[in-house]
């Protein structure tokens, strides 16, 4: 039931940030989707297998890119309408909230620990991004080499 759960409030929170952002209509099902699958990577490997958050953010949001690539490919849409209201449910949020808590609390210890986390895991979803968007350039490279060479 856990599982499940995750996945259907993934999939409504990203469908309702791809409202507020003022995506089109007939992708916000899609946008969802893609949220949800890239949760779903997250909380698989940190509370199924017990990577780091920082590790589960990374393949998370790579595994979100691909498919927002692939969604992009098959609906003909730029990727940003995919990626976007996908990466909301993997921002820690609630770290940052931590974070600025403990340093109204002045206690500084515990304060930096938590940013440097954050900004870990903030880094490590923005290259999750990044490689996923590599590794499409890449393979549109090679299929477009590979038709030119087929002709």
């Amino acid at each position: 039931m856990f599982w499940i759960l995750n996945f259907i409030c993934s999939y409504i929170v990203s469908i309702f940030f791809g409202v507020l952002f003022d995506g089109p209509k007939r992708l916000y099902f899609a946008s969802g989707f893609v949220g949800a699958c890239g949760w779903m990577v997250y909380i698989i490997l940190y509370n199924g297998l017990g990577f780091h958050s920082i590790y589960a953010s990374f393949f998370g949001s790579l595994t979100l890119g691909a498919i927002s690539h692939v969604m992009a490919r098959t609906k003909k849409e730029p990727v940003i309408l995919f990626m976007i209201p996908g990466i909301i449910p993997l921002v820690p949020g609630g770290l940052a909230f931590d974070a600025t808590k403990n340093l109204v609390l002045l206690e500084f210890g515990e304060a930096i620990n938590t940013m440097l986390e954050v900004a870990l895991v903030a880094g490590a979803i923005a290259l999750g991004l990044l490689f996923a968007d590599q590794l499409a350039k890449l393979y549109i490279l090679s299929m477009n080499r590979r038709r030119k060479h087929a002709r």
